[in-house]
């Protein structure tokens, strides 16, 4: 009975990737997405990230949308996913008393030139509380602000693809958010988070314009800051430019 001895030296060939962890979008995880935002489904994109522009957070520390980062998690570098959002989970509805007027001597040390129908600025009440409104009407005596968010009382459509997927850095995950090619960027906030609650600022994405974009906004930005309610139901402007001391 003849034996196949070449069966003892035929190669064993092991699968180099079996021992590759594969990274997954979770807590601590900077995760680069591509995405188009619909308010309608089928309809026409309002927002969205094009090119080498990238949506890029830290994710599992508040910077997204809760049900936004849910429907991310454990996905991989490559996948897509598209989901819905209600009013509910994403911005809220929108409220008609959040438009308020507000006398225009409030906005005697506001830069001017900002002076303009849908500038956005940061305020804080007498409590303490961060708010951003938008100039929708400027009057002689008055100016008509809305702090609705931008997409409130809006079904919100995503569509995603994870394009990077990286650990992230020991002081990103002290600092709660990313820095940036090197730094932390600040700016105005887009559509995921933008609430200004706990006043941290966090990071961040490239516009086509090349201005980055971030999804909690403070008064730290550098840009314009926040106006005081004070307990006698008086409003203050307290404008700093980049460079001033805070």
């Amino acid at each position: 009975m003849l034996k196949r001895k070449d069966a003892a030296r035929r190669p064993t060939h092991r699968n180099n990737f079996c021992n590759q962890t594969i990274m997954k979008v979770e807590k601590n995880k900077v995760v680069s997405v591509h995405y188009a935002l619909r308010t309608e489904e089928g309809g026409p994109i309002v927002e969205q990230t094009t090119g080498e522009h990238l949506l890029e957070f830290l994710f599992g520390r508040g910077m997204m949308l809760q049900k936004f980062e849910d429907n991310l998690a454990n996905l991989e570098e490559g996948q897509s996913v598209s989901f819905h959002l209600t009013p509910e989970e994403g911005y809220g509805e929108y409220h008609k008393e959040m438009v308020v007027d507000i006398p225009r001597q409030t906005f005697a040390n506001f830069p001017q030139e900002m002076m303009k129908v849908g500038t956005r600025v940061p305020m804080q009440d007498n409590h303490g509380n961060h708010l951003v409104g938008h100039i929708v009407e400027i009057n002689d005596d008055s100016v008509k602000m809305d702090f609705n968010h931008d997409m409130a009382g809006k079904d919100l459509y995503f569509s995603v693809e994870i394009k990077k997927i990286r650990d992230a850095e020991p002081e990103e995950i002290e600092h709660g958010h990313v820095h940036h090619e090197g730094h932390c960027c600040h700016g105005e906030g887009k559509c995921h988070k933008h609430d200004g609650e706990d006043g941290e600022h966090h990071c961040c994405h490239d516009d086509e314009d090349g201005e980055h974009h971030c999804h909690k906004h403070d008064e730290e930005d550098g840009e314009h800051h926040c106006h005081k309610h004070d307990e006698d139901g008086e409003h203050h402007c307290c404008h700093k430019h980049d460079g001033e001391d805070k």
